[in-house]
């Protein structure tokens, strides 16, 4: 299966040229108002814009709208945070520029069907932690999985040291980036996906569940789990037997043992 794609964008002429800024931790950031929409318009992998409070005028409605067109995260921030994060004139916006290219599920799970293969993807239910992103990622690319899911607001940033963590597997892993984790579940139960969650509020041990159906496990946030929500969606709740006295494993050591009885389940 091929892991990278490049994204099929039209690059427009811009009017003003982005001004990118490098910082010490290898970030790469965009600012300015007319930068960052036409950044958006031509297709940058953007992680995230930040927009100073109370910022208004036509520039900053344009930019809120081609956020919302095309998805991407934006909150709003004190001008001091923007200040610290670039020397240069930000306009009140700076935009972080993803390592990475998003792939969107309702493009990807027709792709998996017409490679013929049994899907077994993993979403990250607002997963904070860089080191826990990075570990389950690894361990994912290392099990077989296909793709990780993760909401575009509430998640761990993919970053340098979420990639140095996987061991660089965040570059080869598909990551799809979802505004709402409800409605992708409901796309991966209409394609035919059952729906798994690793949860302690189970009654089902992990290897009472068939793997060897195309899969969605779902893994919770280190301090809440799996919302309410989504659980109510699932087809199947599974825990691991905890012996001990600390009732709970950390999250990227629960999702390896999940991921590695799927990978056992169909044969290794």
């Amino acid at each position: 299966m091929e892991r990278t794609s490049k994204p099929n964008f039209k690059r427009k002429e811009t009017r003003e040229k982005p001004v990118f800024h490098e910082k010490r931790s290898a970030q790469q950031t965009l600012y300015g108002l007319r930068p960052v929409i036409e950044a958006i318009e031509a297709g940058t992998q953007i992680d995230k814009v930040l927009i100073q409070n109370g910022l208004q005028g036509q520039l900053v409605q344009e930019l809120k709208f081609k956020l919302r067109t095309a998805g991407l995260p934006f909150q709003y921030v004190p001008v001091e945070k923007l200040d610290r994060m670039v020397t240069g004139n930000h306009q009140g916006v700076v935009a972080t520029i993803s390592p990475i290219t998003y792939h969107q599920m309702q493009e990807f799970l027709p792709q998996l069907e017409e490679e013929g293969r049994t899907p077994f993807l993993i979403m990250l239910d607002h997963v904070t932690d860089v080191r826990n992103m990075g570990a389950i990622v690894r361990t994912a690319e290392c099990a077989g999985a296909d793709g990780v899911i993760v909401p575009d607001h509430g998640s761990a940033q993919i970053n340098e040291d979420a990639i140095k963590t996987s061991s660089g597997a965040l570059l080869r892993m598909p990551i799809c980036r979802e505004a709402n984790l409800k409605t992708a579940v409901n796309l991966a139960k209409q394609s035919g996906l059952q729906v798994v969650a690793a949860t302690e509020k189970a009654s089902k041990n992990y290897l009472e569940v068939d793997f060897t159906q195309p899969t969605l496990l779902i893994m919770g946030s280190e301090d809440t789990g799996i919302s309410n929500e989504l659980l109510k969606l699932c087809d199947e709740r599974a825990k691991l037997p905890i012996r001990g006295e600390v009732q709970s494993l950390n999250v990227s050591v629960a999702a390896a043992v999940f991921m590695y009885e799927v990978l056992r389940q169909r044969g290794l």
